[in-house]
């Protein structure tokens, strides 16, 4: 997000720059000390530098007036660190001891080792502005509330569950956070903090206010979002200076009338509470927000809790398939959907019943609209009727698997609106270590899926200009200057760093170096009126004192441009010790370059190419007690062990294959090859290859039938699997070796991997002449209908957490049951498919099996899997009726001598 200002002190502090430092590189940087300012939050081990400066005693210490340390530190030695402040920075005005710098798998910040203050610190009598966010307090340090000077303390995300009544004495203080922390009740204190203009507390437990709060006579911004307020005081309209009043994701059912005569108020937040009525001036009023509100609604009884009051109240569905349908009323209602994903229909979201459609797709590359270096988690989540706007916002949760850890990535819940894809805003909630929720609100119905992106900051930029900072590397600005735009645009950058080693070994020039690379995008016209200023970290290891500038180089690349274009020349590059700053007008992807190389567009290409990269193997395993059953996997090289470890129980094959290069959201496709084909009619299958996508987070795994042509019965067959790179051409070579011939990095093969059917035993002759194997089996019989392997794997896949029922209905015994359940244990899919292919063999040749399965669907409460059973014979039938009138088969009258007998219906392909 844009850099925040909270004041001149605020604005000195964060003033101060960093060096963002490759991990590879080793720490190289040197303390950050200019005029009154030292910067030590981001460098390692700055509390050991701190403390040799203190010994050093240097001149210019004593002029420090603005001090940044991070507390990811041992706690002793940064307890010895801070103690030494008071003796050697005694004119000290703004002290920043955050935690925050280090991000755990999910990008989320860490919070710092800081639980307590030193006593001595109170001794700082010139302090103004302390900041100890993102840190590990329970408490408030004692020393604090002995700082008469100071004023802005800034306690968000700690873990404070209550504040001293002792916090109102401060007499300077103007501005108070402490958002995101636990606490449940305020002082009666806090009331007589009659300077304080600024207060935030929103992302805790409140429930209450005291009524001293009132008594916050100067106060212009109050922020109470995100607790559990039920009721407010009505002494709050006795804050006559109030402008801005936030208390949006609340449990209040009223707001004191009082609350509309504020003179001053221009914004009041109630979204998302539970107010059935308000005053009419504030009903009416254009500054009052009042969405996710049930307002004009009869009000129930009051329960003891808020919360569970409406819950229960409101119906809750649990669907099991991954593609039906359910209705809404104006009543709301809670869905759980067995694909991992929740819906909230608040009271109200829609004023007449209506049914909501759902289905979970495949990724395909039509409906994943990914960036650059963007990464899928999840599959595509279609909710209709498209476009259809709620009268309240839905709630929708999608569950995922979190990626590996990755600096700088955050996770968003994509959607499509109005012919264009956008990212909403989202809540992560764990549910286990793997896991975890993305949580969005939602208007209107589409598509949606989850992604992982390069973290986006983006501010509104308006005429009298401003600053961008990057949330996740602070070297990296973009600074707008006054008259850069006449009408306000948003603006957004993303970052995203290359380890110095990859790029040395792609170069293979040990000295390279690069800076993190830059994109910039914007809303509104192409260009800006006045040049913008960039400022990006000198790459990693490199300084303005020590550079060579024929070797430094500024690339720029404007998709869709094939090549990165050296503008070194073009542009002004400032050079400091730790930056390089340079103007522009418009907006592209920016990247500093250190090297001796002297054309470096083609180079950035690849090195480019690479961070995109995904180094992928390929697997083809077959299942040991059925090798007709095919399982064909891609996926990073990471997972590969882990993988056949678990799979290695059902299946048999060969190695994984070499490892290949792929991007994420990239075409592939499996062709199997000499005498071997798939035995099936597959939506994903063209001419016997199966397509893939790779999607390095998702399974990206399908598992196939095949059969061959030739003679088993006299020998084994040995055939191959290869996989091809891009969408399905028209021809693909027979043998893998006609295209292991190609050279060049755009070759189409990239695996091959054998395929071994045995011999066929002597005891499965008689089945196998019979048909049941070398062609499909067809469960049923000429009078009602046959099922296809194809039809029984659809239905396996409906059946779900059911299959024991369905299995009982069938006739299954119990011990049959418990024997399926523990020889395919932590693997549902197998168990169902065993279950219904054991008992399809037993039913072949029996009349009314079809009618069987549909009855035993019927009594297992599945009506949903019946009737798409009863739509495949339906189908079945009419085919086999179409084709004996296209033959001319169909007999006018069947008594007539010499008519042909028709043959048994065509088995219906799902």
């Amino acid at each position: 997000m844009a850099a925040a200002v909270e004041g001149p002190e605020l604005e000195a502090a964060a003033a101060a720059g960093d060096a963002s430092e490759d991990a590879d590189a080793g720490s190289r940087a040197r303390p950050f000390l200019g005029g009154n300012r030292l910067s030590l939050d981001l460098y390692p081990g700055g509390c050991q530098r701190l403390l040799h400066l203190c010994v050093q005693q240097p001149l210019q210490l004593l002029q420090v007036e603005f001090l940044r340390l991070s507390t990811h530190e041992d706690p002793q030695l940064l307890e010895a660190t801070l103690a030494q402040l008071p003796q050697s920075l005694s004119c000290l005005r703004s002290l920043v001891l955050k935690g925050g710098q280090r991000r755990d798998t999910l990008g989320a910040c860490l919070r710092g080792a800081l639980t307590t203050l030193p006593a001595g610190l109170s001794g700082l009598a010139h302090l103004a502005h302390l900041d100890l966010s993102f840190n590990s307090l329970e408490t408030l340090p004692a020393c604090v509330l002995q700082m008469r000077g100071l004023g802005a303390l800034l306690l968000s995300h700690n873990c404070l569950s209550e504040l001293p009544e002792a916090l109102g004495a401060l007499p300077a203080l103007t501005f108070l956070a402490v958002t995101h922390n636990r606490l449940q009740t305020l002082p009666p204190a806090l009331g007589a903090l009659s300077t304080l203009q600024r207060l935030d507390l929103s992302q805790n437990l409140l429930d209450t206010l005291p009524p001293e709060i009132g008594g916050l006579g100067s106060l212009l911004e109050l922020n109470l979002a995100s607790n559990r307020l039920q009721s407010l005081p009505a002494s709050l309209a006795g804050l006559r200076s109030l402008r801005l009043l936030v208390l949006h994701s609340n449990l209040l059912a009223s707001v004191p009338a009082g609350l509309a005569h504020l003179p001053l108020l221009t914004r009041l937040d109630l979204r998302d509470n539970q107010l059935r009525d308000l005053p009419p001036e504030l009903l009416d009023a254009p500054f009052v927000r009042l969405q996710g509100n049930p307002l004009g609604e009869a009000s129930p009884d009051v329960p003891s809790s808020p919360v569970a009051a409406l819950i229960p109240e409101m119906p809750r569905l649990f669907l099991t398939s991954d593609l039906d349908s359910f209705p809404v009323t104006p009543r709301g209602c809670s869905v759980t959907l067995a694909c991992g994903v929740r819906l909230q229909f608040p009271a109200g979201a829609t004023a007449t019943p209506i049914t909501i459609r759902y289905r979970l797709l495949l990724p395909e590359p039509g409906l994943v609209p990914l960036g650059p270096h963007d990464a899928l988690l999840s599959h595509v989540l279609e909710l209709q009727p498209h476009g259809v706007a709620f009268q309240q916002d839905v709630g929708l949760w999608l569950l995922f698997t979190p990626p590996r850890a990755r600096r700088c990535r955050e996770v968003v819940v994509r959607t499509r609106n109005d012919n264009s894809w956008g990212d909403l805003e989202t809540h992560l909630e764990e549910e286990a270590p793997q896991r975890l929720w993305a949580h969005c609100q939602v208007p209107h119905f589409s598509w949606f899926l989850v992604v992982s992106r390069p973290v986006s900051n983006a501010c509104l930029v308006p005429p009298e200009g401003t600053l961008l900072c990057s949330s996740g590397h602070p070297g990296v600005k973009v600074i707008f200057p006054p008259g850069a735009t006449e009408e306000p645009r948003r603006v957004s950058m993303q970052v995203v760093r290359m380890a110095g080693r990859e790029l040395q070994a792609l170069l293979g020039e040990p000295e390279a170096a690069v800076s993190p690379l830059l994109c910039l995008s914007q809303s509104g016209p192409p260009s800006f009126l006045r040049p913008v200023t960039v400022q990006l970290p000198l790459p990693s290891g490199i300084t303005g004192l020590s550079l060579d500038r024929s070797r430094l180089h500024l690339l720029y690349w404007a998709p869709p441009a094939v090549t990165w274009d050296d503008i070194t020349a073009q542009v002004v590059l400032e050079l400091t010790h730790l930056y390089a700053r340079f103007q522009v007008t418009h907006f592209s992807w920016y990247w500093l370059w250190y090297t001796t190389k002297n054309c470096v567009g083609g180079l950035a290409r690849k090195a480019w190419e690479r961070l995109r990269l995904h180094r992928v193997n390929l697997i083809a395993l077959q299942r040991r007690r059925d090798p007709e059953q095919v399982l064909l996997q891609c996926l990073p090289r990471n997972k590969v062990d882990a993988t056949l470890r678990r799979l290695l129980e059902r299946y048999q094959g060969p190695e994984p294959s070499d490892t290949v290069e792929m991007f994420e959201g990239e075409e592939f496709f499996a062709a199997f090859e000499r005498g071997i084909d798939v035995d099936a009619d597959r939506p994903d299958c063209v001419e016997g290859r199966i397509c893939f996508v790779f999607y390095s987070h998702l399974k990206n795994v399908k598992e196939v039938y095949v059969t061959t042509t030739l003679d088993r019965e006299a020998q084994a067959v040995r055939g191959q699997v290869s996989f091809y790179r891009g969408t399905v051409p028209v021809q693909v070579p027979e043998e893998a070796e006609a295209a292991r011939q190609r050279k060049g990095a755009d070759a189409l093969w990239m695996a091959t991997l054998p395929i071994k059917l045995p011999r066929l035993r002597s005891s499965e002759e008689p089945r196998r002449r019979a048909g049941l194997s070398l062609a499909p089996l067809n469960l049923g019989d000429a009078e009602t209908g046959f099922l296809t392997q194809s039809n029984l794997l659809s239905v396996a896949g409906r059946l779900g957490p059911d299959w024991p029922t369905v299995a009982l209905h069938l006739g299954v015994s119990y011990r049959e049951l418990q024997r399926i359940r523990h020889e395919f244990r932590d693997d549902l899919d197998g168990q169902i498919r065993h279950m219904l292919f054991s008992w399809a063999e037993r039913q072949a040749g029996q009349p009314g099996a079809v009618g069987l399965l549909v009855q035993a669907l019927e009594q297992s409460d599945r009506q949903d899997v019946a009737e798409e059973v009863r739509a495949v014979l339906e189908l079945g039938c009419r085919k086999y009726q179409d084709g004996i009138r296209r033959t001319g088969l169909a007999p006018k009258d069947p008594a007539l001598p010499g008519s042909s007998a028709p043959q048994p219906p065509e088995p219906a392909q799902a």
